[in-house]
């Protein structure tokens, strides 16, 4: 190859013309070889040893061992060595893949091209957020009228030098006054919120910490936020958060004065959150105790602005607050109704008899409401696609919203009273879209149309259905270049959830551009555990039915082998989080079936993650090891507990050292496993990015280099020439 060439030309002044030469015939020798004679040699990899401890824990008389508990501490000088020789040993094997610096070059310039928001009004101006293309952060502007620029109300790539600081959240006071806005670091779920003038853009003095889980609800002379006590400093990123509680700061008081609005004493593992209706009538908390199901109370600020008023206090249903009507208050719940529908509250009598449907139950899942002008905009998921119905202000159906096509649209922004609004849509090979939409006469149009160095013309997407291992239908969006050969030689990225009841509907993604570019599928499968398809999909997903996931996602994988898409030789899987939990469990239980293994920031310890931070949320799905039923599932297929010795696919973890969500110490202690256990060829890399947390806020930079990163080792390890 043309660089193991170069390295034996002898530099020297009298060689210089003869190397220049060389090199120019070398070039073209290259150019000219057909990619596919590309030698995909193992690149070796020495794994850092990872100590082994003696520590174990008793579950219910069994004994298991926990040799790399010294991995959760993440503020240890070990632990620090540990990350720093694993990434040493990573990026050692990324810096030898030939193309991995062609395919960062390609994800530049497929990035670089202006997104938008859908524009919000708020106190008469219009709001919407910007990145020019490489900016690390999108940038917030207002502007009078929509269809002009406007000017810059707060810009958060100025906030840090590595443009690792973002913003959490946002609200523009209903008079239009004030912005109040929080801001994160380095990823990090803990942020701080400050309050600018608009009509200055200078900063007031109020200053808040320690929120989390929270967004910004205005009232008449300041907002409600909510909040975890102060923690021990340097336990930030790994203590439990407990005792969740509502404040209301008033504007130019210290934090130290807030009100305190609501906390529960005796349950510290409860969270809440507020919101307040547009009218600011009613300030709606809402109380939960896991990811699905929640309290409800509200407060009438007309009458009592210091009385709570509990609406709902079990914790079997979920009720999300749409918008009010005078006294009415509007719902979606799930509450005998399992693909949700619209109810409406009297709050001077409500006494669940009273509670009346406006939009029933349909055979789809009901995602959101949005009040706009005059109507009801319902969106659905039909099949995983979106699909929105407009009803009158009483529930009756008038027509449905006429879509580009298969894909995601957003709710309509807007306000109710004004035809005027906004929503954008998505798909797979179609770039989000901004539309705008009059209410009265319902003709949309392309508000704002994104330029991307990407033909889409050239791609198709299709879904097909298969059968699960117990006989259950699961559907897939399968997306390729048309005219695609069906002869199994396809490299195939094969991505999945199946949790919390979040839906995987069709998005654009530039990270998965370059494959499709080079004859690859993408490949997204709907298991259960997710949304879908209602509250029995998710709950067949959940706890004792969790190993439906995995055998929903395996099957997917044997689906696409058996129908000659692609090959065990070539095919990828992938899914962060709740998905990272997902992958580790497929190749734990089925490692000769992959290629190549892509879990991030996973929920990898399945006996210990409810120790951590808010990890204690997510035993609605999972269950807990502490609870002897669940632990006798959890254990059967924890990933960290059920490595083998074994060959496993090529495997690259990626996590970052500031995930509070999900704490590196789940990949670490599975990569160290991974790696002790592993007795094949195919590398177990773990790739830690540092200033970076579980995903959100993650600058434009990062998202780039780790795509490149993790488009390299998936292309390389399963022989397959990127072609740029």
């Amino acid at each position: 190859m043309m660089i193991e060439i170069i390295t034996l030309a002898f530099f020297t002044e009298k060689t210089t013309m003869r190397y220049i030469q060389l090199i120019a015939i070398l070039t073209l020798f290259y150019s000219c070889k057909p990619a596919e004679d590309m030698k995909f040699d193992i690149i070796p990899v020495t794994s850092p040893d990872s100590r082994k401890d003696t520590i174990s824990d008793n579950y219910f008389g069994e004994i298991i061992s926990d040799p790399y508990r010294w991995l959760e501490d993440d503020k240890s000088e070990e632990t620090a060595d540990w990350v720093t020789r694993q990434n040493k040993s990573t990026f050692d094997y990324l810096d030898k893949i030939p193309f991995r610096s062609a395919l960062k070059d390609r994800l530049s310039k497929l990035w670089d091209y202006e997104k938008y928001s859908s524009p919000f009004k708020e106190g008469g101006k219009y709001y919407y957020f910007k990145n020019d293309g490489l900016q690390n952060q999108s940038v917030l502007y207002a502007t009078d009228d929509p269809k002009s620029e406007g000017d810059v109300v707060l810009d958060p790539n100025k906030l840090s030098e590595d443009g690792t600081t973002a913003l959490a959240g946002m609200k523009v006071s209903k008079d239009g006054k004030y912005l109040a806005y929080l801001v994160s670091e380095g990823g990090s779920d803990w942020s701080t919120a400050y309050v600018m003038d608009l009509a200055t853009n200078e900063l007031l003095k109020d200053k808040l910490e320690w929120i989390k889980f929270s967004g910004v609800s205005w009232g008449p002379d300041g907002f409600y936020y909510s909040r975890y006590p102060s923690t021990k400093e340097g336990s930030e990123l790994s203590n439990k958060n407990e005792y969740h509680s509502l404040f209301f700061h008033k504007l130019g008081d210290d934090q130290a004065a807030d009100k305190l609005i609501y906390k529960d004493d005796k349950n510290a593992q409860r969270n809440v959150y507020a919101g307040m209706s547009d009218d600011q009538r009613f300030l709606l908390l809402s109380v939960s105790e896991s990811t699905s199901g929640n309290g409800v109370k509200f407060i009438d600020m007309s009458k009592d602005p210091n009385k709570i008023i509990t609406l709902v206090d079990a914790f079997t249903s979920d009720y999300n607050f749409v918008d009010n009507d005078g006294s009415i208050l509007y719902f979606i719940t799930n509450n005998e109704a399992p693909n949700l529908k619209l109810i409406a509250i009297d709050t001077d009598n409500i006494g669940k008899e009273n509670w009346k449907t406006v939009i029933a139950e349909s055979s789809d899942p009901l995602e959101g409401i949005s009040i706009v002008g005059d109507k009801m905009f319902a969106n659905y998921l039909h099949n995983a696609s979106s699909l929105i119905k407009v009803h009158d202000m009483k529930g009756a159906y008038l027509s449905d919203l006429e879509l580009p096509g298969i894909g995601s649209a957003s709710g309509i922004s807007g306000k109710k009273g004004e035809p005027e609004s906004f929503y954008s849509f998505t798909s797979f090979t179609f770039p989000t879209t901004i539309y705008s939409l009059n209410t009265e006469t319902m003709k949309s149009e392309v508000f704002r149309s994104p330029t991307v160095d990407f033909d889409p013309s050239k791609y198709e997407t299709h879904q097909e259905w298969y059968t699960s291992k117990d006989g259950t239908k699961v559907p897939m969006f399968i997306t390729h270049k048309k005219g695609l050969v069906k002869d199994g030689s396809n490299l195939t990225l094969l991505y999945g959830y199946g949790g919390f009841d979040i839906s995987l509907s069709p998005s654009f993604s530039i990270s998965r551009l370059p494959m499709l570019e080079s004859g690859g599928i993408y490949v997204v499968a709907n298991i259960r555990g997710g949304g879908e398809f209602g509250k029995e999909w998710h709950d067949s997903g959940t706890k004792e039915r969790k190993q439906n996931v995995f055998d929903d996602f395996i099957g997917a994988a044997e689906y696409l082998i058996t129908e000659k898409y692609t090959s065990s030789e070539k095919l990828a899987i992938q899914g962060g989080s709740n998905g990272g939990l997902l992958v580790g469990a497929c190749i734990t239980q089925r490692p000769d079936l992959f290629a190549v293994a892509l879990p991030a920031v996973g929920v990898l310890d399945m006996l210990r993650y409810h120790n951590f931070t808010i990890g204690w949320a997510w035993a609605g799905d999972y269950g807990r090891s502490d609870d002897p039923e669940a632990y006798k599932y959890l254990k059967v297929y924890s990933p960290l507990h059920n490595v083998k010795e074994a060959a496993y696919p090529a495997t690259m973890i990626t996590t970052a050292d500031h995930d509070d969500r999900v704490v590196p110490a789940h990949s670490f202690k599975f990569a160290a496993e991974l790696q002790d256990k592993h007795n094949g060829e195919n590398p177990v890399l773990i790739r830690v990015g540092v200033n970076a947390g579980h995903g959100a806020g993650k600058s434009t930079e990062m998202q780039i280099e780790e795509a490149a990163d993790i488009l390299s080792f998936m292309f390389y390890n399963t022989k397959t020439v990127y072609k740029s």
